[in-house]
């Protein structure tokens, strides 16, 4: 797939979709993309430190729709998506239709609560204070 573009919203929402070749006339108010996938950025907190995770999930959920129209007037900025990002958008575009259903085997799942050890819970504060310390408006 080479026409993989990531769609910058007003909102702030970025999509990774692909555009349909039947796309509706220049003129008219709306765009069609194909199986979009919103960009979340999703932080760890790792051995080294806070780090973003990207995962993509399903835009426009609950819907079997795999082609949705969007208002032109809404978007701000359309870009190629890099070849890592095509790669991981072809791969999970494979299960399009089943991303927004919960697999049984998780909804039976149990969590239980842990509580961090004293030395776990000191390390967290320490990183939560680096981050106090070069910006005074972390809260």
């Amino acid at each position: 797939m080479t026409n993989i573009k990531i769609v910058k919203l007003e909102n702030g929402d970025d999509i990774v979709c692909s555009f349909p070749s039947d796309q509706l006339p220049e003129e008219h108010a709306l765009l069609r993309i194909t199986k979009p996938l919103q960009i979340k950025y999703i932080p760890q907190l790792t051995p080294g430190g806070f780090r973003d995770y990207v995962a993509l999930v399903k835009w426009a959920a609950y819907t079997s729709d795999q082609v949705i129209t969007i208002p032109k007037q809404k978007i701000m900025t359309i870009t190629n998506a890099t070849n890592e990002m095509q790669k991981s958008y072809v791969n999970i575009i494979k299960d399009y239709n089943v991303l927004d259903k919960v697999p049984e085997r998780v909804q039976n799942m149990k969590y239980e609560q842990q509580r961090l050890s004293d030395e776990q819970n000191k390390e967290v504060n320490e990183i939560f204070n680096e981050f106090e310390d070069e910006d005074p408006t972390f809260h």
